[in-house]
């Protein structure tokens, strides 16, 4: 029988985590159990409501079909799931202007590449960076698929054509080189690929990699460090 603790417990959980997460809890286990039958705690039926409700936002936000990087992808940003719109700090993509990623360390790391990207190739304004995308707007087997599990960003598409190379100076493409060298190999830019996406940079790795982790880790100790982290120059031939 479930105690009272563990049904607020698992009500308030089932209330405050995106679906894909409550479902996989051991509150969900404990919930869906065998049913205590009449006479028992009348919490257990917020418990049960809490379920049912978690359970419908994921058939309305999850769709069980990974993107190409293995990560899930989600009809919907903004909206229950683990996607939802993030500023970049110092640069104008804050507010409704800022990109829709993955939550966690996949964010971490994607605003880390798209403020170095601002701070020392290109200027970035309001619109120039496209985060999450509809799985229905997305070519399945291609990275450009990553957008629709938030763990990818397209910079200012309009001037990197998708199939097309030389986008960018040779000193550029060098700071890009550096952004990924630093990442470990976490990210991956789409002008690297065999059809290139030059505009494109995703998350290269699985989702239960150590390597994301480490990677987002280490971003975060440099932005609470002077002299460290996305602004601060790079010297590409070291």
């Amino acid at each position: 029988m479930l105690t009272r603790t563990a049904v607020i417990t698992g009500a308030a959980i089932a209330a405050s985590l995106p679906a894909s997460q409550f479902l996989a809890s051991p509150a969900y286990a404990a919930a869906v159990g065998k049913d205590p039958g009449p006479g028992t705690n009348p919490l257990s039926k917020k418990v049960r409501e809490a379920v049912r409700r978690a359970e419908a936002r994921a058939r309305r936000v999850m769709t069980g079909k990974p993107s190409r990087n293995g990560w899930e992808m989600e009809r919907v940003a903004d909206d229950g799931g683990t996607i939802f719109t993030r500023p970049v700090p110092g640069t104008p993509l804050t507010g409704s202007a800022g990109i829709a990623v993955r939550m966690g360390d996949v964010e971490t790391v994607l605003v880390h590449v798209v403020r170095r990207f601002h701070y020392e190739l290109e200027e970035l304004r309001k619109g120039d960076v496209i985060g999450w995308r509809s799985p229905g707007t997305v070519r399945k087997g291609l990275p450009e698929s990553n957008q629709a599990s938030g763990t990818a960003v397209q910079i200012r598409p309009g001037a990197y054509p998708a199939g097309t190379r030389g986008g960018f100076f040779p000193q550029q493409q060098l700071l890009i080189q550096d952004i990924l060298s630093e990442l470990d190999g976490v990210v991956r830019w789409g002008g690297n690929d065999h059809k290139p996406d030059e505009s494109l940079f995703y998350i290269a790795v699985r989702p239960d990699d150590s390597r994301l982790t480490h990677a987002a880790n280490r971003i975060r100790r440099w932005d609470e460090t002077p002299g460290r982290g996305a602004g601060v120059l790079a010297d590409v031939t070291s």
